[in-house]
């Protein structure tokens, strides 16, 4: 579209990863960076877990050897342990309303019932209850509740046979049980790839037999995982994309752009998009 119209302006979807360093044994209890990251993450919408899955002894693993599940019990027991301390307060502040209203009572025995299946190591997301649970639970904000990606990290020789990767299966059977994405990547090649433009990119992409770098493909893994899908317009002053939940109605997609054109939403006409071309 930018092509054909040629605007002052083009603004492509945005999606912002937040980096933060590993977490360690203890971080909850503020070992390491702990509760400084841990207060990052949860500003966040999803997690993407990166998770060795190669054996290097020039590189350092902080536990001394390469293994994919126990690293991701690690993390988990710690984001489990931040979302317990989280639960408690909630409990005592709904005990504390409960005094002056009977209602609050069942909020109490919700996370009282949430307490305990993070207690027994399991995650928020895993937690079954009726929506409107599940909506008192979403406001309390848990890192455990939030999807997640496991970014599968391997070396050359690894991403190059996935299939014979013990590492990854162990990720994948791990992250199918809880229903998460997993995303085979290669840290080293996307540095390489990083570093190259236009044709020299195509090219080494296809040497590789791979369509589309790691980084693109974990762009749309995220986008797809947050339910997320753009609307484009155009015109002379700007072409841009606009990002929306999956399944938004035209008048409130459009009143992502001013929400006076959501009040004044008089019809939406539609036409395929190779018509329109077709139409010039």
């Amino acid at each position: 579209l930018a092509e054909l119209y040629q605007p002052k302006k083009y603004t492509p979807a945005v999606i912002e990863f937040v980096d933060i360093a590993g977490l360690v044994k203890g971080a909850s209890k503020g070992e390491g960076l702990g509760n400084k990251f841990l207060g990052n993450i949860r500003a966040t919408d999803a997690i993407i877990h990166v998770v060795r899955c190669f054996d290097d002894e020039n590189v350092i693993h902080v536990e001394g050897s390469t293994d994919p599940k126990r690293d991701i019990d690690i993390i988990d027991l710690e984001l489990i342990m931040a979302d317990m301390e989280m639960v408690e307060r909630r409990i005592d502040k709904a005990l504390k309303a409960a005094k002056g209203d009977k209602k609050f009572m069942h909020e109490a025995d919700v996370f009282k019932a949430l307490l305990e299946h993070l207690n027994n190591g399991k995650s928020a997301r895993s937690f079954e209850c009726d929506e409107d649970d599940a909506e008192k639970i979403a406001t309390s904000d848990l890192l455990t509740s939030k999807p997640i990606i496991y970014a599968a990290n391997m070396d050359e020789d690894g991403f190059a046979n996935k299939d014979g990767n013990r590492y990854l299966q162990q990720v994948k059977e791990l992250a199918d049980r809880e229903g998460a994405q997993v995303l085979p990547i290669c840290a080293k090649l996307e540095q390489d790839i990083a570093e190259l433009d236009g044709e020299d990119r195509a090219m080494f992409l296809e040497e590789l037999g791979i369509q589309e770098s790691g980084l693109d493909r974990l762009i749309k893994c995220s986008y797809a995982l947050l339910g997320l899908i753009s609307f484009l317009t155009y015109g002379e002053d700007e072409c841009r994309a606009w990002t929306i939940k999956n399944g938004t109605k035209a008048p409130q997609a459009a009143g992502k752009i001013h929400s006076d054109i959501e009040r004044g939403f008089i019809r939406a006409e539609t036409i395929n998009f190779s018509e329109m071309i077709a139409c010039g």
